[in-house]
């Protein structure tokens, strides 16, 4: 069976072929089962092997793994963390079928959290804020990110002033562009991030957790992650926390009014990104976008 595309120009991949990479290039591993993980990812695909591993392979030709999991930093950082993160057993080459990098996991228990069906909202946001104050707190020095460039989305607001304003401009008749182009205007004039360098996940929506029971019980998918503002991880308290918790998960960050607007600001625009691109191949993240514009509207009136 085929996973379902979502870019133009992605490789074919299939439950066949991902078991052939792995009796081709881990043969110790060729009698356990390959079974796809529904997901809506939007990098990757994902295929559980056997009971406690996963497999992650990339959906375009020519792209690798995430240098977080195959430069071992990872591994470093997972020690700082209040939950587990993925963990890279090995990683597989690219072949004629199959013209990427691709990855063997350890496979992390757990549910993908859906807002607006949170079990117990106010644990997850105590969680959140644990997590992402442990991985703030990381000297980027410790985990050798000192030569490594700025996360995805982690310079400034003003970087991605024209992404936003095109994705609003392409959902005209779809949103309140009037509102959004308010809540825009307002947060790129705000202070920049001035703090000192900060290691950030950079892409903290619900598709990157993992809940059990309702509290937070792993975070995944560092692609985007790296050295940056603060205020990219915030997006999480718009598209999956609830209105009623969201004071109490930003006292718990205590974080200054203007990083908490740029936050804001954050998980609008890459809603409205997700909304535009994503409208007719991931019901997913179209809902979730639709859901974090409606808080984050109703949050600036």
């Amino acid at each position: 069976m085929q996973a379902p595309k979502l870019h133009r120009g992605e490789i074919d991949i299939s439950t066949r072929l991902a078991a052939c990479l792995v009796a081709e290039q881990f043969p110790q591993w060729a009698g356990l089962p390959v079974r796809r993980v529904v997901s809506a990812g939007t990098e990757c695909v994902l295929y559980r092997l056997g009971d406690d591993m996963v497999l992650r392979l990339p959906r375009r030709p020519g792209e690798s793994l995430d240098e977080f999991l195959s430069h071992g930093v990872l591994s470093r950082l997972a020690s700082f963390l209040p939950v587990p993160v993925p963990a890279l057993i090995a990683e597989g080459q690219p072949t004629a079928a199959y013209p990427a990098s691709w990855g063997v996991l350890r496979w992390l228990d757990g549910e993908t959290p859906v807002e607006g069906r949170l079990a117990a909202p106010g644990l997850l946001a105590a969680d959140l804020a644990e997590f992402l104050w442990a991985l703030w707190k990381v000297n980027v020095s410790t985990v050798d990110l000192a030569a490594w460039p700025l996360a995805h989305r982690g310079g400034p607001l003003t970087d991605q002033n024209d992404f936003t304003l095109q994705a609003i401009n392409q959902l005209h008749g779809q949103i309140d562009t009037d509102a959004v182009l308010s809540v825009w205007n307002h947060a790129v004039q705000l202070q920049p991030w001035d703090g000192a360098e900060t290691l950030i996940h950079a892409d903290l929506m619900p598709g990157n957790l993992l809940t059990k029971n309702g509290r937070l019980g792993g975070v995944i998918d560092f692609a985007t992650a790296g050295a940056g503002d603060p205020a990219q991880d915030l997006i999480v308290a718009w598209m999956l926390l609830p209105a009623h918790v969201r004071p109490a998960f930003r006292q718990a960050i205590d974080l200054d009014d203007a990083t908490w607007l740029r936050g804001r600001a954050r998980a609008l625009s890459m809603a409205l990104g997700h909304l535009d691109y994503y409208r007719d191949t991931n019901p997913v993240m179209v809902d979730n976008a639709r859901y974090t514009i409606r808080e984050v509207l109703a949050d600036s009136t």
